[in-house]
């Protein structure tokens, strides 16, 4: 009786440690996604309004999924900029909507990516390198609890020393202005004297996505210069760097409203506006869309994922002017149908499909 009693609690132990570690995980990710965004956001304003190059002690850890949690947790205490756990098994999870929300863009590869190494990255100021041996102590005393229960793997540590905004450098020295029909895309860094049917438009991208370097971008661009009318109103609807709207303003349009969910994209977009002499005609707003009715336009682009377009189908209408066009992109091809029949209950309906690459754009009408 006592064996078996014994064996029923620690399979209850078993349980209650397994209920703990979902419950981590998904603690974990919303950690994750926050410290991201507020290191990017700190990055941002720090590096475009004061023109400081932040420096960070990168310290990776080689952990398991089991433990990587409580790794992470461990690290928040020493960093103020930020911790990131790569690990193969949460992007499988998000494609598989564990986590109840659906990542569009899934190498398919990844589900046979070897998931036992798991990278858990702080990313320190460096006047803290001195207290990493602590950290690691820390990490042992917490394997050491587990006392074999949960797998913390090698523990291997590495470190190095890293710009905040390396990347930014890496890809300024390889973008180049961008010909989209009338709109020439053109980096704030690089000189360029616009022809005179052209229209340039400054992009100061840093952390915000749209550079019209992707697919998805350059299809909105070009196929808003079909549709745009002089004197329209324009909604851009996940605005990333302001692009699209800053694009619309050139071409002609009476007045543009940006909304993106993204604080960081607000920013770029507010400073981008800025930068081109469209402040006047842009307002840019932290807003899903579905929240705020007040906004109409007769022209609405929307380059998103598939899945955030389905979504967002049934508020759409509200938001269109009679006579009104809708351009959608960011839509993998095996995936139209479904964003056509989203946006056909709603009552719009395909006028054209563009493919370039691996990627669809729509355009839209009321019957």
């Amino acid at each position: 009786m006592t064996r078996r009693a014994l064996g029923m609690t620690r399979r209850a132990l078993g349980m209650m440690r397994r209920a703990l570690g979902m419950m981590r995980r998904a603690l974990g990710m919303t950690r994750r996604a926050l410290g991201m965004t507020r290191r990017l956001f700190l990055d941002f304003f720090v590096g475009v309004f004061y023109n400081i190059r932040m420096k960070y002690i990168e310290l990776t850890i080689h952990t398991t999924s089991e433990a990587s949690e409580l790794v992470a947790d461990i690290l928040w205490n020493y960093t103020e900029g930020g911790v990131a756990v790569s690990d193969v098994s949460d992007v499988i999870a998000l494609q598989n909507g564990q986590y109840g929300v659906f990542w569009d863009y899934l190498d398919g590869s990844l589900q046979d990516a070897p998931k036992s190494d798991v990278l858990v990255k702080a990313f320190l100021l460096p006047e803290r390198e001195g207290e990493i041996p602590k950290i690691m102590q820390d990490i042992y005393a917490c394997r050491d609890r587990a006392a074999g229960e949960i797998p913390f793997g090698t523990l291997e540590e590495t470190k190095r020393l890293i710009d905040g905004d390396d990347w930014i450098d890496i890809w300024k020295k390889h973008f180049r202005p961008i010909h989209l029909g009338r709109i020439v895309v053109v980096p704030e860094w690089i000189e360029y004297q616009a022809g005179p049917n052209e229209k340039a438009v400054i992009l100061d991208s840093n952390m915000a996505f749209g550079t019209g370097e992707h697919e998805t971008t350059a299809m909105c661009v070009e196929l808003m210069q079909d549709y745009l009318r002089e004197g329209d109103f324009v909604l851009d609807v996940g605005c990333g760097s302001g692009i699209l709207g800053i694009a619309a303003a050139k071409l002609g349009a009476k007045h543009c409203f940006l909304t993106d969910i993204d604080p960081v994209a607000v920013a770029s977009a507010k400073h981008n506006a800025i930068k081109n002499g469209e402040g006047a005609k842009i307002d840019v707003i932290e807003s899903n869309l579905v929240d705020d009715t007040a906004m109409k336009a007769d022209l609405i682009l929307a380059n998103i994922t598939a899945e955030i377009l389905t979504g967002l189908a049934p508020a759409v209408p509200a938001h269109l002017n009679a006579g009104g066009t809708v351009i959608l992109s960011g839509i993998l091809p095996d995936r139209a149908e479904k964003v056509k029949a989203a946006f056909g209950a709603a009552g719009l309906f395909p006028v054209k499909e563009q493919r370039r690459g691996e990627w669809a754009a729509l355009v839209l009408r009321r019957a």
